[in-house]
């Protein structure tokens, strides 16, 4: 099994539960809210180590109450992550509607940071894969980690996010020349192709990247395009939120692959595992859910 490599956040989710979000000026009540550990990097992480993939995990981690909370969270996961800042932890405020849907509020904090230093001591040529979203290669920091990229010779795994068609010009250029595999959703595959149909996006992407293009299409499952098509269906399941589904597609499929399984297995098992999130709030799965998923994987060819 290869190792993977893993470079983000880790946030403090403040799950907010409303029927429907109120219109400016407008006023609504809650049903519910909680703290959940969240961040793209955290959540794609989490799939890793509850499927006993070999993974290193650069994320760090603030001070003030959500960096209190993201640490003690991290301990009883059993997740390392042993990069401790002077500044606070930011967190998101994510807001769910009744039909699972959400919407975000970021207050960024030092946990968006990356410190090329970091990586001393790794073995660098040891991984088949690395992780990296749009966040951190749009904040103040993200000239550094693009050049610390660079110097890793493993297939890159980039997650635009929301807002990858706001990374500055010139270094999603630089970015999109290491040839990463990108994984989207449709309306983001739309924003940063500038195409206006989903296999336009896809073939456009393509043609920069010369490297698989993965877009996931809620119901409609996911394609895929490394030279030839590939359309796998989603599961069916009961929508309770949809944080943290795209993320876990992605780690589900970083396992899959470190394992050595074909892209159609792969994705038909991130699908699977994607469904599971949906179902339940947030990204944390039961033990026993983990167990059936890590049989299910241990089926794929």
């Amino acid at each position: 099994m290869s190792k993977c490599l893993v470079i983000g956040s880790t946030v403090c989710d403040v799950m907010i539960y409303v029927d429907e979000l109120p219109n400016r000026q407008g006023d609504a009540h809650i049903k519910k809210q909680f703290f959940s550990l969240g961040g793209c990097a955290f959540n794609v992480v989490n799939i890793l180590h509850h499927l006993g993939g070999p993974y290193d995990f650069i994320s760090p981690v603030g001070t003030g109450l959500y960096g209190q909370f993201v640490s003690k969270r991290l301990l009883e996961l059993g997740i390392d992550s042993p990069i401790q800042l002077p500044g606070e932890n930011g967190c998101c405020y994510c807001f769910i509607e009744s039909d699972g849907e959400r919407t975000f509020l970021s207050e960024h904090g030092v946990e968006y940071q990356f410190d090329s230093g970091w990586l001393s001591g790794l073995d660098l040529s040891g991984y088949d894969y690395v992780y990296v979203c749009g966040l951190e290669v749009e904040e103040e920091t993200g000239p550094e980690l693009l050049e610390s990229l660079k110097t890793i010779p493993s297939q890159l795994i980039f997650a635009p996010g929301p807002r990858g068609h706001l990374i500055p010009k010139q270094r999603l250029d630089d970015l999109l020349k290491m040839k990463p595999i990108l994984h989207l959703n449709e309306e983001e595959s739309l924003r940063l192709s500038g195409e206006d149909k989903v296999d336009n996006a896809v073939m456009r992407l393509y043609q920069i990247t010369h490297q698989t293009v993965i877009v996931t299409r809620g119901i409609a499952g996911v394609v895929a395009f490394d030279g030839k098509w590939h359309i796998l269906p989603t599961y069916p399941n009961k929508i309770v939120d949809t944080i943290g589904a795209g993320d876990s597609h992605v780690g589900a499929m970083m396992a899959a692959l470190s394992q050595k399984k074909s892209l159609d297995a792969s994705l038909d098992f991130a699908n699977q595992v994607s469904s599971r999130i949906i179902g339940t709030s947030g990204v944390h799965l039961s033990e026993e859910e983990f167990k059936k998923l890590q049989a299910e994987l241990d089926t794929k060819l």
